[in-house]
């Protein structure tokens, strides 16, 4: 907080003139604002938020991720004096600091992405909000996420993918891009479990190919919502024992033959049965009529 008053009082000092930026604060914790900050969704303490005059009700506000310090703040303060001034084009994603990531954007929440290494037992990720330099807010706590991708195993080349059987592809990404929401503002925990199973795919010798390694899985998802409880991402997963081997293989021409002359002579004898049944058949009748017997 003091670092925010100090950045707000140089930059009036700066610009004397320029009466149309403010650094503006807002206590969230207080019961008069609190209807606010929920309004926009602001549930981590300390969050700076980007206001401009032709804002509508529907566009989405910058949110500052830079360090929170002095020179920090005030440079990229500087950065909206220049585009009110026209100095530069007017943005929505700002790199004060030209590092090559942006201090300022639009984007709500934030992306996860990398490898781990675990081992193949039962285990549990879990994706969690918390900082040193932040409080949070945790009855509007907002965990909605889109699962983008979850493997495990090898990374799979595009031969791979073409490869394997469409039903053991689909379960290698069982999770990919879906979607999964939090009732607003009721604390929601979503749990999903995954069940992991190994697939060794043999394709034919012909195809030259190497055999291809994949874990497939399939997934559970449910919601907790529970009073007093942190909203979280938990992914529980579990590597199976097992190994689900799929080969194939093409039939001899040998095998085709054999099976075409059981057909043909299975044929042969269900119409030799048959002329049998239809020759008593007829051979009874001729017996009756010269019997007499026919009326």
């Amino acid at each position: 907080e003091p670092v925010w008053e100090k950045a707000g009082a140089e930059i009036a000092q700066k610009h004397p003139g320029v009466s149309d930026i403010v650094l503006a604060k807002v206590d969230c914790t207080h019961p008069t604002s609190e209807s606010l900050c929920i309004k926009w969704r602001v549930d981590a303490f300390p969050t700076i938020l980007v206001f401009r005059k032709d804002d509508t009700g529907a566009s989405q506000h910058e949110s500052y991720h830079g360090e929170r310090s002095l020179p920090a703040i005030t440079g990229w303060a500087e950065n909206f004096v220049k585009q009110i001034k026209r100095e530069i084009p007017k943005t929505r994603t700002v790199d004060a600091d030209k590092d090559g990531q942006a201090d300022s954007h639009t984007g709500v929440g934030c992306m996860i992405s990398g490898l781990l290494h675990v081992q193949r037992a039962p285990g549990m990720l879990l994706i969690q909000a918390k900082s040193e330099g932040h409080e949070f807010n945790w009855e509007t706590m907002d965990v909605s996420h889109t699962a983008n991708h979850l493997s495990f195993g090898p990374f799979l080349s595009e031969t791979d993918w073409m490869v394997m059987p469409p039903h053991i592809a689909a379960s290698v990404g069982s999770l990919d891009d879906k979607a999964y929401t939090s009732d607003q503002h009721v604390p929601t925990t979503h749990e999903h479990y995954v069940k992991v199973v190994r697939h060794e795919v043999s394709p034919p010798s012909s195809w030259k190919v190497k055999p291809v390694l994949a874990y497939g899985y399939v997934v559970h998802s449910n919601n907790i919502q529970k009073a007093g409880e942190v909203p979280t991402v938990r992914i529980n997963y579990d590597i199976l024992p097992i190994v689900v081997q799929f080969s194939e293989k093409k039939q001899a021409f040998y095998h085709f033959i054999t099976q075409l002359c059981a057909i043909v002579g299975g044929v042969f004898t269900v119409a030799g049965i048959v002329a049998s049944i239809t020759d008593k058949g007829i051979n009874m009748v001729k017996k009756k009529q010269e019997l007499g017997k026919l009326g």
